[in-house]
């Protein structure tokens, strides 16, 4: 069994905090859990929640509707009290009570009651929410001692009454909602920015920069907390045209090097993509995904950046795009990324969005020990040494400045030993040569994974984040006496025609599920002769998919 919480309330009023805590909570009482977030771009105001989904069982995506509503607005009451789930709870920050259906809790009042500062009105709603799902508001004080206990033990005594409180408020209620039961056995929680950001540093990143932006910000930001036990250099560059040109300055003297960014700077990159292609870079871009054009939607989700990703830059050179469906896959997939840049020294983008980016996760301990990537480097080059030698693969040895060769590079078109050359032909050797890496990465690429049976009716095409809300579609209909199944795509170029083929088969109904309006991964499948025609569901709200939403969909 599974419930959700969603905290509701205005930017400033603790939403996150709160819904952290609740996070943290469960995970410490050895529930499963998983969180999405949805928030406005704006620094106080609006209407932001924050939806905890807590099982007895592994989670892959966020609930449709709410099973208790923490309203601290009467905004939030209102607005999104019409999607509480069947039997539901509101509790809400008001005196009084409106319905059967609401536990009415000033928050505030009883914060300067118990504490003398509604500072705290947001512990005391914590404690109500563990009061009303009947656990023991234990592991909260505990939490809350971890995190104040710098700030002295009157803050700590303080949080711990208001927790007390607040579930005291709640006692008769408790028990109106089925909750899981906590086994006791705590799990950690991961993000999908920071298990990208994890496997960066344990894989030896050592020059990180970015110009900040929703949502790639949050792994900047985490890896900049971890410099000092990585041994990370943190920039904040000055534009994302900027970032991208650092990154490759550094891959060319040889320290492994990313940046991270949405849509809009991507764009500003795409000239410094043709350098890091035409100079042979391992250049790694996280381009966290939000939806419409411009700034659009700058705190929402969305998949609408393939094609661009696929074609940014001017001028033909070899890529490879990956786009991790979990937090698992976040972590994953950014190592592979990195291994990749290096072993075909060419620029590589990690296709990741807002929810997956936000989105916490109980799982399996991650590793953090430091494993560096194989960078590629040449130590003993040949006398005769030439940077862009032409190979087979297309892979040329790399060396770098400082070590006994001559190490030439340029942004113009070169002979095989970096000196500028117009020579049709040298250019065609070259051209060719770049364009080679992209047969060992096809080679070597990731094949979709199938989830589901092997011989359904009705195959699901998804990529990204979309996995996890397919995923619980797929259990759903099957459940049903559907015949469903999918196949996720972790890469999404280059594709090995014939293994992706053969992986999808011919079912009866093919159906691409995608976050945006046009269908970009289906146009990718289809240009590349891998399939003819197929269904499209696709959702480009800004909000991401529920498993509800997509067997419903399917269903009709």
């Amino acid at each position: 069994m599974d419930l959700t919480i969603r905290i509701a309330g205005e930017a400033g009023q603790g939403v996150l905090t709160i819904g952290s805590l609740v996070v943290q909570g469960g995970a410490r009482l050895g529930l499963e859990v998983l969180s999405t977030k949805s928030y406005m771009s704006r620094i106080r105001g609006g209407l932001n929640w924050y939806d905890i989904r807590c099982g007895d069982a592994p989670l892959s995506g966020p609930a449709e509707r709410p099973d208790l509503l923490v309203a601290l607005t009467d905004v939030a009451r209102d607005l999104l009290g019409e999607e509480l789930a069947d039997g539901g709870l509101i509790l809400h920050n008001s005196g009084e009570s409106s319905a059967e259906n609401v536990v009415a809790i000033d928050f505030e009042a009883v914060a300067r009651d118990v504490a003398d500062k509604k500072l705290y009105a947001g512990t005391v709603a914590l404690g109500a929410v563990f009061g009303l799902l009947g656990y023991e508001p234990d592991v909260l004080s505990d939490l809350l001692e971890e995190q104040f206990a710098r700030k002295g033990d009157d803050v700590v005594a303080d949080n711990r009454r208001c927790v007390e409180r607040g579930a005291e408020l709640v006692a008769e209620e408790s028990g109106r909602l089925d909750a899981p039961e906590s086994t006791g056995d705590a799990r950690p929680v991961y993000d999908g920015a920071g298990a990208a950001a994890l496997a960066a540093a344990a894989a030896g990143i050592k020059f990180v920069t970015a110009y900040p932006m929703t949502p790639a910000t949050a792994t900047f930001t985490w890896l900049a907390g971890a410099a000092d036990e990585y041994g990370i250099v943190v920039e904040q560059a000055e534009d994302e045209i900027a970032a991208i040109n650092m990154v490759c300055g550094a891959a060319y003297g040889g320290v492994p090097a990313m940046t991270m960014t949405s849509g809009g700077g991507l764009a500003l990159m795409a000239e410094g993509l043709s350098l890091a292609g035409m100079m042979e870079l391992p250049a790694v871009v996280l381009v966290a995904q939000r939806p419409a054009p411009a700034t659009g939607l700058p705190t929402r989700t969305g998949q609408q950046d393939l094609l661009f990703a696929l074609r940014a830059g001017h001028g033909e050179f070899p890529r490879a795009i990956f786009a991790p469906g979990t937090v698992r896959q976040s972590y994953d997939l950014t190592r592979r990324a990195l291994e990749t840049a290096h072993q075909y020294q060419t620029p590589v983008l990690v296709l990741t969005d807002q929810f997956l980016q936000d989105m916490e996760q109980t799982m399996d301990e991650l590793d953090a020990a430091q494993r560096p990537i194989d960078r590629g480097i040449v130590t003993d080059p040949a006398p005769d040494y030439e940077r862009y030698a032409v190979t087979d693969s297309g892979v040329s040895p790399r060396a770098i400045p400082g070590g006994s060769a001559f190490v030439l590079c340029d942004s113009d078109e070169h002979a095989a030993d970096g000196h500028i050359s117009e020579d049709i032909e040298s250019h065609l050797e070259q051209q060719d040569k770049r364009m080679r890496k992209e047969d060992g990465m096809r080679a070597d690429a990731l094949p979709p994974e199938r989830y589901g049976p092997d011989d359904a009716d009705t195959l699901l095409l998804v990529w990204g984040s979309t996995y996890g809300p397919a995923r619980e579609a797929v259990d759903r209909l099957d459940a049903d006496g559907e015949s469903v199944a999918m196949l996720h795509f972790p890469q999404l170029w280059p594709l090995d025609a014939d293994t992706v083929s053969e992986a999808i088969g011919s079912p009866a109904r093919l159906i691409a599920v995608e976050g945006n309006q046009t269908g970009q991964f289906r146009t990718l499948l289809r240009s590349e002769g891998i399939i003819d025609e197929s269904e499209l569901l696709t959702n480009y709200t800004g909000l991401p998919f529920t498993g509800a939403e997509i067997a419903e969909r399917i269903r009709q």
